[in-house]
């Protein structure tokens, strides 16, 4: 049967022709993460003709979304984006079969949502998620269509295949927590996913048809600013503790709990010893904040993300200190009651956290921020 007439153009291509195309229809493409990468890859690869796209993801847009995640629009604010993406994908391409996956990528599910794909694209926007997903492709044998940004700069590269190196090649562990911002806390150029999105997409198609050459071996980077694109040479480490000669990692780890941060009190001695009003750890989770504001627990709660976030979504009740005017605003903080430190998920309010312990306040980070606090209903 011929191709539907939307693939003409695509089908004149000598190099791809009929038989690319067949193999676009037979592939099944798992996108883990539907946000600033996932976007353009969903939406390029939905109008190439891909078979079958799961996604995966459990979050909502947000409005700060907008500006870098095509996919979603303004209307689709406070949906889930698995929801938002479907209807655009569909709108684009109603011939692609959608699977999708309401669910945090984790340990418990990711083994089995990569075995049941022919290639992941990883549009993962956190460091956890992103050696989960290497992992399991690598146990699986399934190719890993990797990317990234970070404020200007990107990189893409195509990893776990059969020769070629993994992610852990060129980066063994993952990085202490709060050591490398978010896009949330260090910001991202709006069109920069845009255009490392849509390589992930053209190395997809690669793999998928076998033409040209992937981007296996080789890690591109690239730099808006300066719009220069150049590549680096990356081989497979017979030492990698994954995809090794002689593996030391064989089953998936729950690497969020790996990423934590070590506890600033653990050389305390105190630290067990319970006070009247002091918590007994440096962070929190929303439920337990809610079960403060329930029961007047006395606490001030403190908005370290910038202006616009606070007045785009915040806690009711928080107190607006931006973090770089934090250390110049202590007289504004009370020494009486726990100071409890909130920023947009997690990262910059974990760095306020352990300044303003260092200081000697009783101060403890809202783990996850207020995506958590949204995730979790909380007004």
């Amino acid at each position: 049967m011929s191709p539907p007439l939307r693939y003409a153009r695509q089908v004149l291509l000598p190099e791809f022709g009929a038989d690319g195309q067949r193999k676009l229809a037979e592939a099944r493409v798992l996108l883990v993460g539907v946000g600033g990468l996932g976007s353009p890859a969903a939406l390029y690869l939905a109008a190439a003709g891909i078979g079958t796209l799961g996604l995966v993801d459990y979050d909502e847009v947000d409005e700060t979304n907008l500006h870098r995640q095509i996919i979603h629009g303004t209307p689709d604010v406070g949906r889930p984006k698995l929801q938002s993406a479907a209807d655009r994908i569909a709108a684009i391409n109603p011939l692609v079969r959608l699977e999708l996956h309401n669910a945090a990528f984790d340990a418990a599910n990711a083994r089995r949502l990569v075995d049941a794909y022919d290639v992941v694209i990883d549009g993962t926007d956190n460091f956890p998620t992103r050696y989960l997903v290497n992992d399991a492709c690598v146990m699986t044998g399934t190719p890993n269509v990797y990317g990234s940004i970070f404020r200007f700069e990107g990189q893409a590269s195509v990893f776990a295949t059969a020769a070629g190196p993994c992610y852990r090649c060129l980066h063994a562990e993952p990085p202490p927590a709060g050591l490398i911002p978010s896009c949330a806390e260090a910001g991202v150029l709006g069109v920069l996913p845009g255009i490392i999105g849509t390589i992930q997409a053209t190395e997809a198609i690669k793999v998928i048809t076998g033409i040209g050459e992937p981007l296996v071996g080789r890690l591109l980077l690239y730099d808006a600013l300066r719009m220069k694109f150049r590549d680096i040479t990356l081989a497979r480490d017979p030492d990698c503790p994954v995809c090794g000669d002689a593996p030391t990692i064989t089953a998936l780890v729950a690497y969020d709990q790996v990423c934590q941060t070590d506890d600033p009190m653990k050389d305390d001695p105190t630290k067990d010893v319970p006070t009247k009003d002091a918590p007994m750890k440096d962070e929190m989770t929303v439920d337990e904040l809610h079960q403060w504001r329930e029961s007047g627990h006395p606490h001030m709660l403190i908005d370290v993300r910038e202006p616009f976030e606070h007045a785009s979504a915040n806690i009711p009740g928080a107190t607006l200190i931006p973090m770089g005017e934090v250390m110049s605003q202590l007289a504004a903080l009370p020494t009486d009651r726990t100071v409890v430190v909130q920023c947009q998920s997690g990262g910059r309010s974990a760095r306020v956290t352990a300044a303003l312990r260092a200081k000697g306040y009783d101060a403890v980070n809202l783990v996850g921020g207020i995506q958590a606090w949204k995730r979790a209903g909380y007004p």
